[in-house]
This record gives C-alpha cells, structure tokens and sequence, in this order.
C-alpha cells in the first residue's frame, strides 16, 4: 500500500472560474526534479500567472512559481522555469487544436499529489468580459441572499 494515499492540494487557482469560462477539464502529470518536489512537499506554490503552451507536440507549463527548496544546494531549480506536461498524444492534439481558435487558452486550475505523484489540473478555457465578470458576482449575490432568507424563515 503506498505510504501517500489521495488527493493533496498544494496549490489552486482560485480567480481562475472568475476570470475564465471553463470549457474542459484535463488531468497532467508534470515533470519536475527532485527539489521542486520537495518544495511542493512543503505546500508552496503559486499559479496566479501561469498558462499551458503546445510546442512541437508537447504540452509546457509556462510561469508558475514554485520557490526554490530552502534546504537545497546548487542544484536548486529555477523558481518560473518551463515544465513539460505528460497527456496523451490525442490530448495535447485537441488541446492543440482548440487552442488555434481565437480567444482560447490553457491554463492551470490546480496543483496536487495524487497518491504521491504531482498532478496538475488544466482547463480550456476563454476568457469573460468584465460585464460578464460582474453579472456572474450579482447572480452568486442573490443566490446567497436566497439562501440566507429562506434560511431565516426556517427558523422563524
């Protein structure tokens, strides 16, 4: 039985649903050393800036910070280099393709272990306009609004 069982969230992209319509959801493996590994160990990691390239049939995570290893030497890694995604050859080939429509885009939901393996969560995505943005604020108001009235009149 492995020692790390499920799902351990080390980082998530929490303004990401905010700014993006998610079309698809896809599941990588992320190549890494053995220095960001322990830093992602440690929970430390941001995906604020971060996005998904596909390169001569390659999938590369671009901008995502993991800091470097405190306990690590000169072979430390470079904190915002590329790390390349593993996705099937079909994947990467739609994700591709998809990509070549205007206003599309890859970007990284989440970063996890997944029975001790790092996992990145991507999704295809576009992007909303800022009138989207605030009517999708408005409609999450009123739904809570909602709830907390009804809520009330349970009580009462």
């Amino acid at each position: 039985m492995p020692k790390d069982t499920g799902r351990q969230v080390v980082a998530s992209n929490r303004k990401a649903r905010h700014d993006y319509v998610i079309d698809d959801v896809f599941e990588a493996g992320i190549v890494l050393s053995g220095t960001e590994v322990k830093a992602l160990r440690q929970g430390r990691a941001s995906l604020v800036d971060g996005f998904v390239l596909v390169d001569r049939g390659e999938a590369w995570l671009e901008n995502v910070y993991v800091p470097e290893y405190s306990q690590g030497t000169w072979t430390n890694h470079a904190p915002r280099r590329k790390r390349k995604l593993l996705l099937h050859r079909s994947e990467i080939d739609r994700l591709e393709a998809k990509t070549r429509e205007k206003g599309q885009t890859i970007i990284p939901l989440q970063l996890y272990f997944l029975d001790g393996r790092a996992k990145v969560e991507i999704a295809l995505a576009r992007g909303k306009k800022e009138y989207d943005k605030r009517q999708a604020l408005r409609e999450r108001q009123d739904s809570m609004e909602a709830q907390r009235a009804m809520r009330h009149r349970e009580l009462a």
